[in-house]
Formats: C-alpha cells, structure tokens, sequence
C-alpha cells in the first residue's frame, strides 16, 4: 500500500499485522479524485484509522489537519510511524474507542473532511457500527457547513436509513462500498 499522490506520492505505507482490510490504493485513488481541491486546507478526521493511509494521503495532498482515531495499539503506532515516515505534519494520533472520541468532541471541534472505515457490516455487530454512526448527532455537528461525511461499507449490505445523513453519491469498487454523505437539512 502506498500514498498515490502529493507531497508524499509513492510512499510505501506500513500496515498493521491486525488490519485484515485497509482501502486499497484503486479505491483511494478514485476517492481522491472525486474529492479534487476539497482537500487542500482541510481538517480531517479520520475514524476507524487502521493504517491511517485516508489522513495521511489527504496531508499529503494538503490538508491542513488530519486527526487519527483507531483502538488499537499496534495499529496507532503504525499511524505514527507511516506520519514520520512521510514527513508529514498537521497529523495527531489518538488511541481511542471511535465512540469514546465522538462522545468528547465539543461544539468548537470542526471538520471539513471526515472519514469512517469501520468492520465491514457482515454481522449484527459490525452492522451496528455504522448505524451508530449514521445516528450521531455529535458526528453531525462536528461537519462543517460544506464538509462531507465519506463512509465504506461492504458493497453488498445496504447502508442503513439515516435520520441525520442523506446519500450524495455513491460508488462500488469490488467489495467496497464508498458513500459521500451530508446532512439532511
């Protein structure tokens, strides 16, 4: 796996022992392209950060900030390494349950960017990550007012209806679903 493209394009990523499913380069690279100049000075979040390889494909492409946030050991130092590894700054690390972190986010925390790749939802338990998410009113708030919500998921399980959440488009690579989503007004 590798950065495909900015400041830091062609880099070799590391990927965690334990990450079984980090976002293939093919579906990055599309990602990335549809997201075009919305990258360029954007704070980002990134949930469910595995190798980190969408926060820090976005730094490289110039975002202003990128904020990691993953529970597992291994898979945060790996975040920070592949970070000093690139040379990229604007980058923070936190170890932390996903919810735990939405749950401690205020009113002030802003993002223009923000990126969920939970367990793909092949069971009850995984499908009830990304209904949590799509049901987060902190989530929400914390989308700044032209920001996006971007979302995989297992292509062949239907996102959930969401109250908060409307679908602005969607894509299908292989096994990978990628929604784009916005508030509901």
């Amino acid at each position: 796996m590798r950065i495909i493209a900015g400041t830091a394009g062609s880099l070799q990523l590391q990927v965690p022992k334990n990450l079984t499913r980090p976002t293939t380069d093919r579906v990055r690279e599309a990602l990335f392209s549809s997201l075009g100049p919305k990258i360029e000075g954007a704070k980002v979040l990134d949930l469910f950060a595995g190798s980190g390889a969408l926060g820090i494909e976005s730094l490289s492409r110039g975002a202003k900030t990128a904020n990691f946030v993953e529970s597992s050991n291994d898979a945060c130092r790996v975040v920070a390494e592949n970070l000093v590894k690139a040379g990229l700054e604007g980058g923070t690390v936190q170890h932390r349950d996903v919810f735990g972190f939405l749950s401690s986010l205020s009113l002030a925390d802003s993002f223009d960017l923000i990126f969920a790749d939970p367990p793909y939802a092949r069971d009850e338990a995984t499908s009830t990550q990304i209904t949590q998410l799509l049901s987060s009113k902190t989530l929400r708030q914390s989308l700044s007012p032209d920001g996006l919500f971007i979302i995989e998921s297992f292509a062949k399980a239907p996102l959930p209806d969401s109250l908060l959440w409307e679908v602005a488009k969607e894509k299908i690579y292989g096994k990978t679903r990628v929604s784009f989503l916005v508030p509901k007004s």
